[in-house]
């Protein structure tokens, strides 16, 4: 399957001459994107997963220099390693510190390896390792659950996809079937969410959603928790366990920004801070900021104390919620369907900008606040068609932004200075600019 990432993989390859790292949370396809780009690229590679072979990871405990490394590689093998020629894959590195420290030693080598690796939960082992992290020797990438774009390119979509990004730019509606179409693959979205092991559950089962194995998202939440378990103290990953699980009670709320009494009544921050920090080290979930001023640079306006939390998946939302695939499909939950909405709009959003943040004046609230060509940009997002939005005029009564975006199940257009932009068309959305 098709990841965005492929294209910072190929960029790395003109220039391999730093370790490149995959952080990912766990069955994001970390390990399948890396080995089809080695695979497909390069004409020899090595492939080394330190949490199953332990003989290869007891060799970084021996030593941290790039030769001696390879050397006994080449021992283990059985086989000399053509450096030149060769890219290595060091799977699951974040079980050896010692080897996470040696890629500064693989960048400082006069020698061209090229070593990837990929690692779950990294960033939280980063945070808490005893040895030294190599800063600046690393080009550390990101991976994410599969986004509505990459799904739709899974499901071979690939017409449908020209045809959303033609009215997209023209701010044209779509013919009211294909319009249809879209938003039914939208709705199939929510309840699968971007894990690839789901996505191919549904690809194999001839695209019944009813025949989809459910329990695989429920495994993968277990995963997730019994990663809290294997990574932290016990005290530490029932509050990360808490808050997780906590979520989409909280975001349920009608004013859903965090708060901590939904854990426990005397939930405080100072007691729980460091486990949110440690959900939001692993891309487990995404932080939404409340921004106080509504200008750039949104970040230097943040109030740290008023934030929402979102799951990196609208599929395992789904599944942690105990929502059935009918309740979406039928629409027979309007309310949680809102707030399915509200998550995947906001793991759009993160993906392409790396961060989000939402805003209140007096008594209303802005959904998000997006840059897009140097503009701070109102964001308001509907889960149906009815699109009336107080706050979003009363916002551009106030403010006058250069334009406003409305996300909802509503066609494409322009009017009254709001782009209309339907949910499943979100991935056409960039920060460069916008026809108007």
């Amino acid at each position: 399957m098709y990841r965005n990432i492929m294209e910072d993989l190929l960029e790395w390859k003109k220039d391999s001459s730093m370790p490149l790292m995959l952080i990912g949370a766990r069955q994001t396809g970390k390990t399948y994107i890396l080995k089809q780009f080695c695979e497909e690229y390069f004409n020899n590679y090595i492939y080394i997963n330190l949490e199953k072979d332990k003989e290869f990871k007891e060799i970084f405990e021996n030593t941290i220099i790039p030769e001696e490394i390879i050397s006994h590689i080449e021992i283990l093998l059985k086989k000399k390693i053509d450096i030149e020629n060769t890219i290595i894959f060091i799977d699951e590195i974040q079980e050896s510190e010692k080897a996470i420290t040696s890629l500064k030693y693989f960048c400082e080598s006069e020698l061209n390896y090229k070593i990837v690796c990929a690692g779950s939960l990294l960033g939280v082992k980063i945070n808490r390792s005893s040895s030294s992290f190599p800063v600046g020797k690393v080009i550390i990438k990101y991976l994410y659950p599969m986004n509505f774009y990459e799904f739709l390119l899974a499901l071979k979509e690939d017409l449908l996809i020209d045809e959303i990004k033609k009215h997209y730019e023209n701010n044209t509606a779509l013919p009211n079937n294909i319009h249809n179409k879209a938003l039914d693959l939208y709705n199939k979205y929510l309840i699968i969410g971007g894990m690839p092991a789901v996505i191919n559950d549904y690809i194999s089962k001839d695209f019944q959603i009813n025949e989809l194995n459910y329990d695989l998202q429920q495994y993968i939440i277990y995963s997730y928790l019994a990663d809290m378990n294997k990574y932290t103290e016990n005290s530490e990953s029932i509050k990360i366990n808490q808050i997780y699980t906590s979520i989409p009670k909280e975001l349920a709320r009608e004013n859903n920004s965090f708060k901590f009494s939904l854990i426990d009544k005397n939930a405080r921050k100072i007691r729980y801070e460091s486990s949110i920090d440690w959900l939001l080290a692993s891309n487990l979930v995404f932080k939404c900021n409340l921004a106080e001023k509504n200008i750039s640079p949104l970040k230097a306006y943040i109030n740290s104390d008023k934030f929402k939390l979102y799951l990196s998946d609208v599929g395992l939302l789904r599944s942690l919620s105990n929502i059935e695939y009918n309740e979406i499909l039928l629409d027979k939950n309007d309310m949680y369907k809102g707030v399915l909405a509200e998550n995947y709009v906001a793991n759009e959003l993160y993906q392409k900008f790396n961060e989000i943040y939402y805003y209140r004046f007096a008594n209303y609230e802005i959904d998000f606040l997006i840059k897009i060509n140097g503009d701070i940009i109102p964001v308001e997002v509907k889960a149906r068609n009815k699109t009336t939005s107080k706050s979003l005029n009363e916002y551009i009564k106030k403010y006058n932004p250069s334009y406003s975006i409305r996300i909802s199940t509503k066609n494409f257009g322009f009017e009254n200075n709001i782009k209309s932009i339907p949910l499943y068309a979100l991935f056409c959305l960039n920060s460069k600019s916008i026809n108007k």
